[in-house]
């Protein structure tokens, strides 16, 4: 499975790569995010709780960081674990690009699952991924105009 888009954000490219590697930001974007903790400057771990058609599951997972691109690029892989409900894997390429005051953010994302959910189907996979994808981007725009306004 493949996700890509673009995204305006308010903010600097500066402010926006901060607010995505800050732990307590990305809890509050993450779609069920119960805990997320940073284990390195390159390392997180996370506890999520996902809905995906009839499969509710709870994830435990880690992402991997490669921040040699930063501020402008960046790059993460990730895995998790979700019991019988299944596994997931997969990773995306970020890109920054400042636009006056606000900054366009770029992601190709990419990600294989297994178990229970590779049997629910590419289409509602695909779907609910696009879903969970746009309430993060939506949560984080919310944040940085907070953050802009504060």
């Amino acid at each position: 499975m493949e996700l890509s888009e673009e995204i305006r954000i308010a903010g600097s490219k500066t402010e926006v790569y901060d607010a995505l590697n800050d732990p307590e930001v990305l809890k509050q974007c993450i779609p069920g995010c119960e805990e997320l903790t940073k284990t390195s400057e390159t390392e997180l771990e996370a506890k999520v709780v996902l809905k995906i058609g009839p499969v509710k599951a709870k994830f435990k997972g880690n992402v991997t960081l490669d921040t040699s691109g930063a501020p402008d690029a960046f790059s993460l892989q990730g895995q998790g674990a979700g019991g019988a409900a299944g596994h997931a894997k997969g990773g995306a390429n970020v890109t920054l690009t400042e636009d006056g005051d606000e900054t366009i953010l770029k992601y190709e994302a990419k990600a294989d699952v297994g178990g229970k959910l590779a049997q629910l189907g590419s289409r509602l996979i695909q779907s609910t991924s696009k879903k969970l994808a746009t309430k993060f981007f939506d949560s984080f725009a919310e944040v940085m105009a907070e953050r802009r306004g504060a």
